[in-house]
């Protein structure tokens, strides 16, 4: 790691490091983020809007317009929603939706098995259920089925009867099923978000503003989020026909924004335009507990407090998820979309329990890929690219190893489950770093024969590959992504919005930052540093976890926590402090631990001042 240090001090930005920090425990180089005349834009902000300096810093850093600070503050549809007719075949899919409902046809929904599929699914079968049409939801088994419709899933629904197939979350690049449907006589509406390739498959309509010819400047939306503007633009078109005059009443769509919440929190979109009104209601309805199924979840957690969007990404998301990684795939959806009490408390258990099986199976794989990349990197340093695999690996579980693993060494990172241990094929799943993209390079993979399969976004992705193809599989990756990547180490560094003492940290302060949230991706959670405090009592504690005490000069503490830090170089200099001053840098927190409520730091780095030279 010691190299890994030195090398990225010297692709550290040539501005002045904060606190003079060029190479931390995590080797990185800290900036400010906000920089430039986003100072003077600062200055501004808080001038007209009567903000607080510190909330005109944070906004100006997140590239707020100073005429948009009210919407940030204050997100809600009315000001942020567009005309769902903006997305290219929008008004298409509408009006043959709305032809299913006046009709009373069979559709059945196929979605996929993340969560951000669960909740597009639940979305749109609740939605016809109050229209009186009782949808069938098929979600494919990952293991046996992969990715996205397949041509006997479809042809298996028709011979069901379906009238009207709509595909959630996948479907853009499915043209051999969905040309089995149009052979059998049968609708397809895609809705989803994944990139597209430039000839799209014969469906009815494509809703999807990600694809090449959509100009409506909504690719940042996920799966529900394009769900919703459908759902949106359907009850406008029946409103329009008159169906509602009729004595059905309309929808209530702001009531299923709990669900466009989970999935736009879950799937990594940024929070930011439309995304942040999905998320600040969802949020609030979440709050109301209407849906049985979150209700059953969000009590099979023991979450009793009001959700935030850390709960949907890594306390309810990992559960719904627990499914289709390695348990049914329909588990999710079914939860989701469901009003039986019972069946909903028993399904959110079932969830619950195969999430602590995940969470086993992953930490094994993790420590195993952990050894195998330190080896791979010690021999070729250079790599655009860490590409592992194993025999013995569990296929659903791989997404979330790439995830760590592109955490840990802020590389791409794909990670394949094989068939057998010499031949056959491999299940991978891909993660990357802001400004690589690497579901551009999987399509471009499969287009010149690397591939059976492949998509995904910029930042994640998924692969299917002959076991005899991946040496050139590799090569053809670390070509594709060695151009850009260089370009974002050269940018990488951890950003920091400002310095606080110990003792600054308040409640005033937390609801001051509030102002900005929802926080994620796209809107990062405020990090600040705490210079030269003294870090006491650090331990080891649950899963690798490191909890200390912060205490700056003046005496005032500060509860922190590093997380998975034990056994990394920022876990060790925290654990080696033995009461010598760090900087640390961190997000500040409340949280409720034991029946007690408490602020405290998350600890995202730290640095000794007296090597920073």
């Amino acid at each position: 790691m010691a190299g890994a240090a030195r090398k990225r001090r010297d692709e550290a930005p040539a501005t002045d490091p904060f606190l003079g920090v060029v190479a931390s425990a995590r080797g990185l180089a800290w900036r400010e983020r906000l920089s430039g005349d986003a100072h003077l834009r600062a200055g501004a902000i808080s001038q007209r809007h009567a903000l607080p300096e510190l909330l005109g810093r944070v906004l100006a850093a997140r590239g707020v317009a100073i005429d948009d600070v009210p919407v940030v503050l204050n997100p809600t549809l009315k000001a942020l929603m567009p005309d769902p007719s903006a997305v290219r075949d929008m008004d298409v899919a509408a009006a043959r939706f709305a032809d299913a409902i006046e009709k009373g046809q069979q559709v059945a929904v196929f979605g996929d098995y993340d969560v951000d599929g669960a909740c597009s699914a639940a979305l749109m079968a609740r939605y016809l259920g109050h229209h009186g049409i009782k949808a069938r939801i098929y979600i494919p088994d990952r293991l046996f089925e992969g990715y996205g419709p397949n041509v006997t899933a479809i042809e298996g629904l028709v011979k069901e009867g379906a009238q009207l197939i709509v595909t959630v979350d996948c479907g853009t690049t499915s043209n051999e099923p969905l040309q089995a449907a149009r052979k059998l006589g049968c609708d397809v509406l895609v809705v989803d978000h994944h990139q597209a390739d430039e000839v799209l498959p014969p469906a009815r309509a494509v809703v999807n503003p990600n694809r090449q010819d959509d100009v409506s400047g909504l690719g940042n939306l996920c799966a529900a989020g394009v769900c919703f503007l459908v759902l949106v633009a359907t009850t406008r078109e029946l409103r329009r026909r008159g169906f509602y005059a009729t004595g059905t009443a309309e929808p209530d769509l702001m009531g299923e924004l709990d669900l466009v919440a989970l999935a736009t929190v879950a799937d990594v979109v940024p929070l930011t335009g439309l995304n942040r009104a999905y998320v600040t209601q969802g949020l609030q309805v979440m709050r109301w507990r209407r849906n049985t199924g979150l209700k059953a979840l969000t009590d099979a957690a023991a979450l009793n407090e009001p959700p935030t969007p850390y709960h949907l990404g890594f306390i309810l998301g990992p559960r719904i998820n627990a499914g289709g990684r390695i348990g049914d795939a329909a588990l999710g959806s079914r939860l989701l979309v469901g009003d039986d009490e019972v069946e909903a408390a028993r399904i959110a258990a079932l969830l619950d329990r195969l999430n602590k099986e995940r969470r086993a199976i992953e930490k094994q794989m993790l420590d195993e890929a952990l050894a195998t990349a330190e080896i791979k990197l010690a021999e070729k340093p250079d790599t655009a690219l860490l590409l592992l695999g194993s025999h013995t690996w569990h296929k659903g579980v791989v997404g979330l190893v790439a995830s760590r693993l592109t955490e840990r060494f802020h590389l791409p990172s794909c990670v394949i489950a094989w068939t057998d241990e010499t031949g056959g094929e491999g299940t991978g799943s891909l993660r990357s770093v802001s400004g690589a993209d690497i579901g551009g390079a999987v399509r471009a993979a499969v287009a010149a024969g690397h591939l059976v399969k492949g998509g995904g976004h910029a930042m994640a992705a998924g692969l299917t590959v002959s076991r005899d193809k991946v040496a050139e599989l590799e090569a053809f990756l670390h070509a594709a992504l060695k151009d850009s990547l260089g370009q974002a180490r050269e940018r990488h560094a951890l950003e920091i919005d400002g310095a606080l003492t110990a003792g600054g940290v308040t409640d005033e302060l937390l609801d001051l930052i509030g102002r900005v949230g929802p926080f994620g991706q796209g809107n990062p959670t405020p990090r600040f540093a705490f210079p030269a405090t003294h870090v006491k009592f650090a331990k080891i504690v649950g899963e690798a976890h490191v909890r200390c005490v912060l205490q700056s000069a003046d005496g005032a503490r500060l509860e922190g926590i590093a997380f998975r830090a034990a056994g990394t170089p920022l876990g060790d200099l925290l654990l080696g402090a033995s009461g010598l001053p760090l900087h640390v840098a961190g997000t500040v927190k409340r949280s409720s631990f034991n029946g007690r409520d408490r602020i405290e730091v998350h600890i995202d780095d730290a640095a000794d001042p007296r090597s920073q030279s």
